[in-house]
This record gives structure tokens, sequence and C-alpha cells, in this order.
């Protein structure tokens, strides 16, 4: 039945295209990011024909609720940001946040350190201190508040911040380290104090955060830097029963509390526990996940069993980045060629090799995010906005790609493909927007549809292949030509 409605559909463009008035023509904008050399550039219209690839977009078949797009505050990024000179670390700000620039709508940052921090630290380094009167924020306030502060006075529309502890203090665990160990159940109280306290101190600094989640992690991260661990009863019981009340009680209710935060293959055991009952669903907004368990899978099966879990609560990547690679310094063509590999490729299992092949750095975020948002997802966060040219700084030196990387001694900023890729989706599909249905009649791209709160739809098209292409896009009785190129990214906005 859905072939023979997608066939109807085809049918009904060829033969509006046959008797095609100047007045049918859709109204478009075209933006295209493309290995042969376009940055979000603005291409033309072309005239369509009968041989085209049909797009045909759907607007009243709607789905979930768009919450944003963005990436991470990490003190290594503020760190850096605060090397370089004022003008270009306003044009990194400006890059993400401003009207010009992404646009970036939904935001994540670590509370107390992470591997993407210089050092080890908490918050509350004083043992057994269980109303934590020697709670600071200090820290943070050299880079990484005031990174958030200057992204703010940029952002027209403002943003959200989701807010992850890698650990809670070492105090409170049962191995008094800060990598590894569980949270020990008589502080499960004093660790939702220190969420209260951490939420109190950036209202504070002017900076209010949106969501948390628990934990970075849960399952740990092979304890190679801060982390601990959590079962999905352990985490539901720490929400259900100590940060939820603690929240609730404090004014902070409003708070979104995101489970899990880990790789999305995991994800069906820790919903069934979340959201089995009304009691332990009660305080969690929604559930957060990672890429990382492959460098192609989206996992449509997984995500669509936690929309199905909680079809009314949020499911938002939480982090996703070029993990276990040196950043390629002004090298354009590597983040399309299929090259760069991830932890999996050499320490995965055997029988889950599969999962992390070689791949195109472009190609697996186009292809993430799409797969994503075609699958339940209603936001998506990049991890580390700005690094260096050796993927950190990272205390563990767990290096990685960020969007955007600089070389401070020189004062100088590269915008690698990436940061182009990751502004098609961000800056023109905006929080409130809604996923729209479409059809394609070819298999080889990949495509998205959201309809914007301003009535604006933009439609995302992803040709991995080697191959320029003609598409024609159908709505609601009109159409419009588009040739896109080979390698590239295509937004479309089509005006009301």
């Amino acid at each position: 039945m859905k072939i023979f409605r997608h066939t109807i559909c085809l049918i009904l463009v060829f033969t509006m295209m046959n008797c095609t008035k100047k007045d049918d023509a859709l109204k478009v904008e075209v933006f295209e990011t493309s290995a042969s050399g376009n940055k979000l550039s603005k291409v033309e219209t072309v005239s369509a024909s009968s041989e085209d690839i049909n797009i045909v977009i759907n607007a009243n078949e709607a789905f979930q609720t768009i919450t944003g797009f963005g990436g991470s505050f990490t003190e290594s990024s503020a760190y850096l940001l605060n090397r370089l000179s004022k003008p270009n670390r306003d044009k990194i700000i400006e890059a993400y946040f401003g009207e010009s620039g992404a646009k970036y709508s939904l935001t994540r940052t670590h509370i107390s350190s992470c591997d993407f921090s210089l050092n080890n630290y908490t918050y509350a380094p004083v043992a057994n201190d269980l109303t934590l009167e020697h709670f600071s924020v200090k820290e943070d306030k050299d880079d990484l508040i005031p990174m958030i502060k200057d992204a703010m006075k940029v952002s027209k529309d403002g943003f959200k911040i989701v807010a992850s502890p890698w650990t809670a203090p070492p105090w409170m665990k049962d191995n008094k380290k800060y990598v590894g160990g569980k949270l020990l159940p008589e502080y499960y109280d004093t660790f939702a104090l220190f969420f209260d306290k951490y939420l109190d101190a950036y209202k504070a600094e002017g900076i209010d955060i949106w969501g948390l989640t628990p934990v970075n992690e849960p399952h740990g991260n092979g304890n190679n830097w801060e982390s601990m661990h959590f079962s999905p009863e352990e985490e539901t019981d720490f929400v259900q029963n100590h940060l939820g009340p603690k929240l609730e009680t404090a004014g902070k209710g409003d708070i979104k509390i995101l489970g899990y935060d880990q790789n999305r293959a995991g994800i069906k055991e820790w919903v069934d526990v979340m959201f089995k009952d009304e009691a332990s669903s009660k305080y969690f907004s929604g559930t957060a996940i990672h890429w990382y368990e492959s460098t192609y899978e989206v996992f449509p099966e997984d995500l669509l069993y936690a929309h199905n879990k909680a079809p009314n609560k949020y499911l938002i990547e939480t982090e996703g980045c070029i993990d276990s690679e040196v950043p390629k310094w002004q090298d354009d063509a590597w983040y399309w060629t299929k090259g760069a590999t991830d932890w999996g490729f050499d320490w995965r299992e055997d029988d889950k090799k599969y999962l992390h092949p070689k791949y195109a750095p472009v190609n697996r975020y186009a292809r993430d995010i799409i797969g994503c948002l075609n699958n339940w997802v209603d936001g998506w966060i990049d991890w580390n906005m700005v690094l260096d040219t050796q993927g950190g700084p990272n205390w563990f030196e767990n290096w990685c790609h960020a969007p955007v990387i600089v070389k401070p001694d020189t004062d100088e900023v590269y915008f690698t493909p990436l940061y182009y890729t990751l502004a098609h989706f961000s800056k023109y599909i905006r929080p409130g927007a809604k996923r729209i249905g479409f059809v394609s009649s070819d298999k080889d791209l990949q495509v998205t549809a959201a309809k914007n709160p301003d009535g604006t739809i933009a439609v995302i098209v992803f040709n991995e292949t080697n191959t320029p292409k003609n598409l024609n896009i159908a709505l609601n009785g009109k159409h419009v030509g588009i040739a896109i190129s080979a390698q590239s990214i295509q937004t479309i906005v089509i005006s009301n």
C-alpha cells in the first residue's frame, strides 16, 4: 500500500510537470556545500524535466517537533578561544551563534571536568562536605563561562543548554577516583544537591541551564577518563527518588532531565526501565543518545522503540564527533574521503568490528543527522566547537576533531567542511519546526524535510555519490528544478 501511494505521488508530479505554468514554480533559495568547493553557497535553480529525480514534499504529514541543533561548550574550546585575537574569537562566536552564522539553538556543556578539560577538577573538592558548603564553579570562570556569555550576546533567538557531569566528586564514589566506580547510595541526596547548587551558581552568572543528564556515558568509557557507572535501575532510582524531587522542591521542576546519555544500541534496556510506569518516568523529560556505536549505522529500530516507549518525551543526540583522529589542518578533501577511522576500528570486539569501517567525515555527519531526524530524534548536538591542530587540548590525549580548528600560536582559524555541514541543519531548521513527510524516487539520496514556525519549509538533500543529479522538488501542485553536485549537501528553503 505504501509503495502504491508513493507511485501515485510520482505520477502526479509527472502530470503536473507536463502542464506547468509560470505561477506553478516554487519560490526557493538553495544552499550547497560540496567536495568541489561550495561552502553553504547559494546556487541557482534549473529547468525541470521528466528525467529528473522527484522529491515530493507532504507538509500535511507531521512528525516530531524539533528542539534544535548545535555543539558543546567545553573547557578546551573556551581555553583556545581565549588564546586567539579578539577579531578571530569574535569571528568564531558569530559563526556559531550569530545571524550570519549557523545560529546554534541547542548546546551542551560539562559539569566539573571531562576529558576535554585541561585537568581533573570538581566543584565540590572537600570530602564529606554533605551540605556542599564549599561548592564553587570558580574553575569555569576564566574560560568556559565567558565563552557561553559571549555566545549569548550574539544569539538573537537564544539557545538551550544541556549540562552533564562525567562523574560525581570522587569522594562520593566507591573507588574515590575521577575515573570509573559507582556513586555510593548514601551520597544520592548529596549528588542531587550538587546539581541544585550547580544550577544556582550558573544562574548567578546569568546563565540558565535548560536540561541535565545524570551522568555522561553511564556504561563507562573503558575507564579512560572521568566516568561513573550507573545501571538503568540505579539511574532511575537516583532520578525518581532523589534528583527529581530535589529539583521540584527547589522550584526547578521545569529543568529537563534526560536519561541514559550513551550509544543508541543500548537504548532499549534503558527506556524499558526509565519509562516502566508513571512513577519511574515522572521526572524524566526524555532520553539522550550518542553516535559512537557505529560509523554508519543509525539504529532506526532502536530509535523507533525508544520513541514508542515515550512518544511525548524528548529524544536528543547529545554527543557525536570524529574521534581517534588528529585533525587534518586545512585539508578540505580529506573530509569527503573515506579514510577516517574511529575507536572501534582498532579496539572493538571482533564480532562488532563491521560497525566501524573507514568513512568520510562529512558523510558520517550528514547521514547521521538525516537518519536521526527521520527516526524521531528531535535534537542533535555536536561535541567540541573548537579544537587545535592536535585535536585537543585533552588531558588524556584523546584527540578528536571539531568543525573549527585553530592554531593559537599563529592566530589562524580553519572552518572545516563539518562546520558547513552542521549549519545546513542548524541555520535552516529552527526550534519548533515539525519534521514533515516526503517521497523520493532515488534511494541513493538521503533526504529530510521540516516546516518551520514561520511557515518556510527546509528540505535537506545529501548526495554522497560521485554523480551530479537533477532534482524536481514538488509541493502542493508547484515544483522547481535543482541541480545537486556530486558529493554535496543542499538545503532548499521553500518560501510561503
